[in-house]
């Protein structure tokens, strides 16, 4: 089904737009900065002049734009359009505006509409061009990045976007919703229970039960209970690569430690390509406030540090697919061959390994029957949400779990947090432990271990508590919360070869077992048993998890490929 758009009358008054009141409108100054004669006689060196005339389109949701627009003379409108048929104001542009946000930086589908509401002369920038001058020109770069960081933040408080319409609770749009929001894409979400508009943009369209969530892309398209990737693929997030070019660096996981790998890779001028399945953060995006983190005194939410990582990556030209999930890896002729779930492939002089640990799951009977019904990983705004004046319970005694636990006490009305040790000392950060102490709607069951799940069957009810040494308790609740221990994420690495610990950790410089293996990397302490492949973050045996020794990993594993890549040509020029 196609959903048409609406007409758009030259001229129309801002007056006769829908125009949403935005927290960030004391910014707008720094949103929607004018340019400067001299600022834009700086960038001209390297942008192309474009002409436009009364009535055409600039950009247009979900095409690729052509990059960032500089208006030398003429008047646009940017605005978006949903599948209601209405029209939000964004913006008016004249002269010496500019024309984009974070969309133009990485060459992704526009998500706003930009009319000439005059003959318009523009300056255009393309993706490479914009990077290389945000780079060459310091101030300028910084006022063009804050502007198009704003003007994303102002179109996610806006909710454009897709529109998604489902159950609140339907665990399937509760994952669309925080892949899009882990991902910084604005989206609007319309419980089909409560909601009249609902009623009104399903009135033609025959579903079932099972097409829920609904998913009405910019593009006009309609989705019917789609997955991550299909979701990626209609919004146009998923790249495309060259198969005869051969990147530098490939770094599989855009945790903190990948994304560390990938800025100062970047800023080396490696040739960078990041490629993630779900989105930047890894594990550390699921804490909300990090407070232990250099240089952060007032802390900072995992999904905050991860976006800035990212934007600094797109900023200095690495190539970061997300999602993008490598599900092999072979070395073959002095490089490294990828492939992704999509079939592409990508050839790479090194590969680091950055793909960090999940969660484990307990071992309880019947328990995949609530994963996703009931079951949550991360504490985000979106489960907070639905946890708000319920009674949770929370297994888990690391610093996520702590973190959680002091997020969300402040929407369920009570928490239960299990642990199998004594206290939480010995396993979390006393700043996390002194505020668990001090949350009146907190208590922490110690030597406590979950035996049992039930539910009915709109998912998890009851869970059967064991503590040592007492009687077993079940605890009434539609909320847990897992934090549990990580196992690594190295299932892609299967055909590889390349050495792994007991445990499923990737081995790294003195610790692999063989003695010429380890003299062959001496002097790559982060390099694994494959010559040109690195380990880094928490994927790698015996490292300290911990988000500082990641980003410590991801900076120091840059030295030892510039290294490797110097000993492989004077190797290869040699022969």
């Amino acid at each position: 089904m196609h959903i048409p758009e609406p007409p758009v009358q030259l001229g129309t008054p801002p007056s006769e737009l829908e125009v949403p009141y935005s927290s960030l409108e004391y910014r707008q100054h720094q949103m929607f900065p004018r340019l400067s004669a001299a600022e834009i006689g700086s960038l001209q060196r390297f942008a192309t002049p474009m002409s436009f005339s009364e009535g055409d389109y600039i950009f247009k949701t979900g095409r690729v734009a052509l990059g960032l627009f500089v208006l030398l003379r003429g008047r646009v409108r940017i605005f978006s359009r949903d599948s209601f048929g209405r029209k939000t104001l964004v913006t008016e542009h004249d002269d010496g505006h500019f024309m984009a946000e974070m969309a133009q930086l990485s060459g992704k589908p526009a998500l706003i509409d930009g009319l000439c509401l005059t003959d318009c002369q523009t300056l255009v920038l393309e993706p490479e061009k914009l990077r290389a001058l945000i780079v060459a020109d310091a101030q300028l770069g910084e006022h063009i990045m804050r502007a198009l960081i704003l003007r994303r933040l102002g179109l996610i408080e806006q909710g454009l976007g897709p529109i998604i319409v489902g159950n609140g609770g339907d665990p399937r749009l509760v994952r669309l919703q925080g892949f899009l929001r882990r991902n910084a894409y604005p989206a609007t979400v319309i419980d089909a229970r409560h909601d009249a508009e609902a009623a009104t943009l399903l009135a033609d369209i025959t579903t079932g039960a099972a097409d829920f969530p609904l998913v009405f892309c910019p593009n006009g398209s309609v989705l019917r209970a789609p997955d991550e990737a299909q979701l990626a693929s209609c919004l146009g997030l998923v790249p495309t690569f060259e198969r005869t070019h051969v990147y530098d660096v490939a770094i599989v996981g855009a945790g903190p430690a990948g994304l560390a790998a990938a800025v100062y890779a970047a800023t080396e001028g490696l040739s960078v390509a990041v490629f993630d399945q779900r989105a930047p953060g890894g594990q550390a995006g699921a804490s909300s406030r990090i407070e232990n983190y250099l240089g952060f005194p007032t802390g900072i939410s995992g999904q905050a540090l991860a976006a800035r990582a990212f934007q600094q990556a797109l900023k200095f030209g690495a190539h970061l697919a997300i999602p993008g999930k490598v599900i092999d890896v072979k070395r073959e002729d002095a490089q490294f061959m990828l492939k992704l779930f999509d079939g592409q492939q990508i050839n790479a002089r090194t590969v680091v390994v950055a793909s960090g640990a999940a969660y484990r799951k307990p071992g309880v009977n019947g328990f995949e029957r609530f994963d996703g019904r009931g079951i949550y990983y991360w504490a985000s705004p979106i489960e907070a949400k639905l946890a708000r004046g319920q009674d949770i319970v929370l297994i888990g005694g690391g610093n996520s779990a702590g973190q959680a636990t002091v997020f969300l006490a402040n929407f369920a009305r009570s928490i239960r947090v299990l642990i199998r040790g004594a206290d939480l000392h010995a396993s979390m950060s006393k700043y996390l432990v002194d505020r668990i102490g001090s949350l009146p709607n907190v208590s922490v069951c110690t030597r406590c271990t979950l035996q049992a799940l039930d539910g009915d069957e709109t998912g998890l009810t009851h869970v059967r508590v064991r503590r040592e040494g007492e009687a077993d308790e079940v605890v009434e609740t539609r909320h847990l919360f897992l934090f549990i221990g990580a196992d690594p994420k190295t299932d892609w690495l299967a055909s590889s070869g390349v050495e792994l610990d007991s445990r499923g950790f990737v081995v790294t410089g003195a610790l692999l077992r063989s003695a010429g293996q380890a003299g062959m990397i001496h002097a790559f302490p982060l390099q694994t048993s494959l010559y040109g492949m690195f380990a880094v973050g928490d994927v790698r045996a015996e490292s300290t998890k911990r988000v500082a020794s990641a980003v410590g990993d991801g900076a120091a594993v840059v030295s030892q490929i510039h290294a490797y890549l110097s000993q492989a040509t004077a190797t290869a020029q040699n022969v």
